[in-house]
């Protein structure tokens, strides 16, 4: 198991994420596809260089879950009990075909749940960025944790 228990979490500290990804055409056509999603400037290569981009633009729905994907290993693997909101999501810079994207957490604030005794909230800012060092994704997470088993050390 990977992922922390509720109470291994401290406010401030931070994940660099291991796994990186390359972002492929392929990647890109079968999640826009697969959302039905036809907005030209994700699946129509003349129209996308006709765009201010001049090249496809990644489907930002795939950019956000690719970057929540990539967290899980390291944040909630073996210890989520539900994922609860995911708040504030900005992508302030593109994702083209070819981009190589690693991701980072921030634990951000832990509260303890009022409905379960044996699990709290922890709330992370997830971060994703480009081989450029650009920012290419942002977001809050929320998600309901389990606490370390009674007796478990």
């Amino acid at each position: 198991m990977a992922g922390k228990f509720f109470d291994e979490w401290q406010v401030g500290e931070r994940i660099e994420h291991p796994i990186r990804r390359t972002v492929t055409e392929t990647d890109n056509l079968l999640f826009s596809t697969m959302t039905h999603n036809p907005q030209p400037l994700h699946i129509d290569v003349e129209a996308a260089k006709a765009s201010g981009f001049g090249q496809i633009l990644v489907n930002s729905t795939f950019t956000f879950s690719l970057l929540v994907g990539l967290s899980v290993g390291e944040t909630t693997l073996g210890t989520l009990v539900a994922n609860l909101g995911f708040d504030k999501v900005v992508t302030p810079k593109p994702v083209f075909i070819g981009d190589t994207l690693r991701a980072s957490s921030e634990v951000k604030e832990l509260r303890e749940s009022k409905s379960r005794p044996d699990a709290g909230i922890v709330t992370w800012v997830h971060e994703m960025t480009n081989q450029r060092d650009e920012v290419v994704c942002r977001c809050e997470r929320s998600a309901l944790i389990q606490r370390r088993p009674v007796g478990d050390t």
